[in-house]
């Protein structure tokens, strides 16, 4: 049991520190630290795949964005009638 874990329960589960702890049978300062520092794992990693995806991860989707847009528009025009 580790990082994830503790972060899975205090972040996803939304449980207190003291549910955690409880939960997972260890005390109240590890549920604290472990968490802290699966949130700093969880934003590194993050930037270290921004960091190698680079401007692709927000490229235009091109044909297929106009694609949705048309779709889109087309059926606001249908309801607006």
């Amino acid at each position: 049991m580790g990082f994830r874990t503790v972060f899975v329960l205090r972040s996803v589960e939304e449980l207190s520190i003291e549910e955690t702890a409880q939960s997972l049978g260890i005390p109240e300062a590890t549920v604290r630290s472990r968490h802290f520092r699966a949130r700093q794992m969880l934003r590194e990693s993050l930037a270290q795949e921004v960091e190698r995806l680079g401007p692709a991860l927000f490229e235009f989707g091109g044909t297929h964005c106009d694609r949705v847009v048309a779709a889109v528009l087309t059926r606001l025009r249908q309801t607006a009638c």
